[in-house]
């Protein structure tokens, strides 16, 4: 179920930046709801919010152990949970890495495809929001004392 779920969110990332790589380059942010939702093409040296820019090669490098560390956990699995905020981290990781390994300016250096615009919030894309929802699907799991094997609290393995 991991692979399924970091393949799904891989597909849909890189589709949607591809599809904004051929749209908007040159073009005026379309306002899909308003000033509330709006597509924006940017390229992002750095990681969140656009911080550490000269660190890109450092981001890859940790990208790639954390693709490491999910797959070998993956089989280990026993929570559905746990599987698809997994997965979602890993599709995201994996969307982020693959711009970074194969855009400009090279190899573990790449500018990472940004294009959704909310207001007061910096300009990020499919791979970043699975990356956060997963997160937030982590810090529930864990405050319910859900285990990776699915165990829960008083429960007997």
């Amino acid at each position: 179920m991991v692979l399924g779920v970091a393949a799904g969110v891989l597909a849909v990332d890189q589709i949607t930046k591809w599809w904004v790589q051929q749209a908007m380059p040159g073009r005026a942010p379309i306002e899909v709801i308003g000033d509330w939702l709006q597509i924006t093409y940017t390229l992002n040296p750095g990681a969140a919010f656009s911080l550490g820019g000269s660190f890109t090669i450092v981001l890859s490098l940790i990208a790639i152990g954390v693709a490491v560390v999910i797959v070998r956990m993956a089989s280990r699995l026993g929570s559905t949970g746990w599987a698809v905020a997994l997965g979602g981290i890993l599709g995201g990781a994996l969307g982020n890495l693959t711009d970074r390994m194969l855009r400009e300016p090279g190899p573990l250096r790449g500018h990472v495809v940004d294009w959704i615009s909310v207001p007061n919030y910096p300009v990020f894309n499919i791979a970043d929001s699975a990356i956060f929802c997963s997160a937030v699907l982590m810090i529930y799991l864990s405050f319910r004392g859900i285990g990776l094997d699915g165990s829960r609290p008083g429960s007997r393995g």
